[in-house]
Protein backbone atom coordinates (compact mmCIF):
# COMPACT_ATOMS: atom_id res chain seq x y z
CA UNK A 1 0.00 0.00 0.00
CA UNK A 2 1.24 3.42 -0.79
CA UNK A 3 1.16 5.96 1.90
CA UNK A 4 -0.39 9.57 0.93
CA UNK A 5 2.33 12.33 0.62
CA UNK A 6 2.13 14.78 3.49
CA UNK A 7 0.19 12.30 5.41
CA UNK A 8 2.05 11.72 8.90
CA UNK A 9 -0.34 8.94 9.81
CA UNK A 10 1.30 6.09 8.14
CA UNK A 11 4.31 5.55 11.16
CA UNK A 12 7.55 7.57 9.59
CA UNK A 13 7.72 11.60 9.94
CA UNK A 14 10.92 11.77 8.79
CA UNK A 15 11.67 13.91 5.12
CA UNK A 16 11.84 10.74 3.08
CA UNK A 17 8.77 8.67 3.59
CA UNK A 18 8.44 4.95 2.40
CA UNK A 19 7.39 4.09 -0.85
CA UNK A 20 5.03 1.22 0.38
CA UNK A 21 4.01 0.21 3.60
CA UNK A 22 3.11 -3.21 4.64
CA UNK A 23 2.03 -6.30 3.26
CA UNK A 24 -2.04 -6.53 4.27
CA UNK A 25 -4.78 -8.86 2.75
CA UNK A 26 -7.42 -7.90 0.33
CA UNK A 27 -10.93 -8.36 2.14
CA UNK A 28 -13.34 -7.30 -0.88
CA UNK A 29 -13.07 -6.12 -4.48
CA UNK A 30 -15.38 -2.66 -3.75
CA UNK A 31 -15.25 -1.92 -7.36
CA UNK A 32 -13.05 -2.40 -10.85
CA UNK A 33 -9.92 -0.09 -9.45
CA UNK A 34 -10.74 -0.70 -5.65
CA UNK A 35 -10.04 -2.62 -2.91
CA UNK A 36 -11.07 -3.00 0.91
CA UNK A 37 -8.08 -4.51 3.07
CA UNK A 38 -7.62 -5.86 6.23
CA UNK A 39 -5.45 -2.85 8.00
CA UNK A 40 -4.08 -3.37 11.77
CA UNK A 41 -5.24 -1.66 14.73
CA UNK A 42 -2.92 1.16 14.90
CA UNK A 43 -3.94 2.18 10.65
CA UNK A 44 -7.83 2.61 12.35
CA UNK A 45 -7.64 6.24 11.60
CA UNK A 46 -6.91 5.41 7.85
CA UNK A 47 -9.67 4.91 4.97
CA UNK A 48 -9.70 0.98 4.42
CA UNK A 49 -10.50 1.42 0.63
CA UNK A 50 -7.90 2.03 -1.75
CA UNK A 51 -7.55 2.88 -5.29
CA UNK A 52 -5.28 0.15 -7.59
CA UNK A 53 -2.63 2.87 -7.85
CA UNK A 54 -1.64 3.02 -4.71
CA UNK A 55 -1.33 -0.94 -4.24
CA UNK A 56 1.50 -2.94 -5.11
CA UNK A 57 1.71 -5.78 -7.64
CA UNK A 58 1.19 -9.51 -5.93
CA UNK A 59 4.29 -11.35 -5.77
CA UNK A 60 3.63 -14.85 -5.58
CA UNK A 61 4.28 -17.26 -3.10
CA UNK A 62 4.71 -21.08 -3.95
CA UNK A 63 2.65 -21.51 0.04
CA UNK A 64 -0.27 -19.23 -1.49
CA UNK A 65 -1.44 -21.62 -4.63
CA UNK A 66 -4.52 -23.12 -4.37
CA UNK A 67 -4.88 -26.61 -5.51
CA UNK A 68 -7.25 -26.71 -9.00
CA UNK A 69 -10.40 -28.52 -8.59
CA UNK A 70 -10.60 -31.84 -11.33
CA UNK A 71 -12.15 -30.78 -14.26
CA UNK A 72 -13.40 -33.41 -16.73
CA UNK A 73 -12.00 -32.45 -20.15
CA UNK A 74 -13.34 -34.54 -23.68
CA UNK A 75 -11.10 -36.19 -26.09
CA UNK A 76 -11.47 -32.29 -28.19
CA UNK A 77 -10.96 -30.33 -25.31
CA UNK A 78 -13.58 -28.92 -24.53
CA UNK A 79 -15.70 -29.34 -21.01
CA UNK A 80 -19.68 -29.35 -20.52
CA UNK A 81 -21.07 -26.46 -18.63
CA UNK A 82 -24.14 -27.97 -16.19
CA UNK A 83 -26.33 -25.32 -14.61
CA UNK A 84 -26.35 -25.94 -10.76
CA UNK A 85 -29.24 -23.15 -10.13
CA UNK A 86 -30.86 -20.02 -10.46
CA UNK A 87 -29.88 -17.88 -8.54
CA UNK A 88 -31.82 -14.48 -9.85
CA UNK A 89 -34.30 -13.81 -12.63
CA UNK A 90 -36.16 -10.85 -13.68
CA UNK A 91 -38.13 -9.48 -16.83
CA UNK A 92 -36.61 -6.81 -19.06
CA UNK A 93 -39.36 -5.18 -20.91
CA UNK A 94 -38.45 -3.78 -24.34
CA UNK A 95 -40.26 -1.42 -26.95
CA UNK A 96 -42.73 -4.33 -27.84
CA UNK A 97 -41.68 -7.67 -25.96
CA UNK A 98 -40.37 -8.66 -22.49
CA UNK A 99 -37.24 -10.81 -22.27
CA UNK A 100 -36.81 -12.78 -19.55
CA UNK A 101 -33.20 -12.65 -17.76
CA UNK A 102 -31.84 -15.35 -15.46
CA UNK A 103 -28.72 -15.25 -13.53
CA UNK A 104 -27.37 -18.95 -13.40
CA UNK A 105 -24.71 -20.28 -11.39
CA UNK A 106 -22.71 -23.46 -13.14
CA UNK A 107 -21.31 -26.24 -11.84
CA UNK A 108 -17.54 -25.42 -12.63
CA UNK A 109 -17.37 -21.89 -11.76
CA UNK A 110 -17.95 -19.79 -8.71
CA UNK A 111 -20.31 -17.54 -7.30
CA UNK A 112 -18.32 -14.34 -9.11
CA UNK A 113 -18.51 -16.10 -12.31
CA UNK A 114 -22.56 -16.61 -12.72
CA UNK A 115 -24.19 -15.61 -15.73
Amino acid sequence: MSPWKGVVRFRKKEKQSPRYIGVYQIIERVSEVAYRLDLPLELSMVHNVFHVSMLRRYVSDPSHVIPPQPLEINPDFTYDEVPVTILDWKDKVLRNKTVCMVKVLWRNHSVEEVT
